[in-house]
């Protein structure tokens, strides 16, 4: 009889533990995360003026007009893979992660540097080069990816060194657009994690709206 007892205490204790884990907790964090951090609990997405949903504040985005602040180099663009030729698998796999490549690696050297040819619709442009040609002082975090390549921000210096070029390209002062970076810093996580960054999805949706000082 102690036996069936034991056998019969243990079902017990293991279903009541199944619907405490399987059950009741989730639900418990999901209601929580819905009613105390709803923003962060559905993927930190973020609309524009319209309401349309353009990206999440946690995925980078590429950007290539002057007129926008650019970010930081990605081995993995989500935004520009073509469901119709996705030769990588990016949007197939869902893959994120760093190129791994060694300082003194052709392949890294030449997205840096870029790569001279002799037929103009084979020259790859380096970012340096890009940079440079816009007359943007390079920083590490606008020349290197990031360990995930989904970093959506860019450190302070580098949002600063593209004032310039985004003031000309705009017809707006410099010191409007040190405003906007300040006003779109994100500071360290709990206030001692991490350094301050500037999430460039976000100053790029708030430089739209910005007009010009009278």
């Amino acid at each position: 009889m102690s036996q069936i007892r034991q056998i019969s205490k243990a079902i017990r204790s293991t279903a009541t533990l199944w619907i405490l884990t399987a059950f009741i907790y989730p639900f418990f964090m999901l209601l929580c995360g819905q009613i105390l951090f709803p923003f962060q609990a559905n993927a930190s997405l973020i609309t524009n003026s319209q309401g349309t949903v353009i990206g999440s504040a946690l995925i980078g985005q590429p950007f290539a007009g002057e007129q926008y602040f650019w970010s930081r180099p990605s081995t993995t663009n989500y935004s520009t893979a073509d469901p119709k030729n996705d030769q990588a698998g990016i949007l197939k796999t869902g893959v994120s992660g760093a190129s791994n490549l060694a300082p003194s690696n052709p392949a890294l050297l030449e997205r840096i540097q870029g790569k001279d040819d002799s037929d103009p619709s084979k020259k790859i442009v380096g970012d340096l080069t890009r940079l440079q040609n816009s007359g943007v002082q390079a920083t590490a975090d606008l020349v290197y990816t990031s360990a995930s390549s989904l970093d959506p921000h860019i450190t302070l210096e580098g949002a600063k060194a593209q004032i310039a070029r985004v003031a000309q390209a705009r017809g707006v002062e410099t010191n409007q657009l040190e405003t906007l970076i300040i006003q779109n810093i994100d500071g360290r996580f709990l206030g001692i994690f991490g350094e301050p960054g500037v999430n460039v999805l976000k100053l790029n949706l708030a430089l739209d709206v910005l007009k010009p000082a009278s």
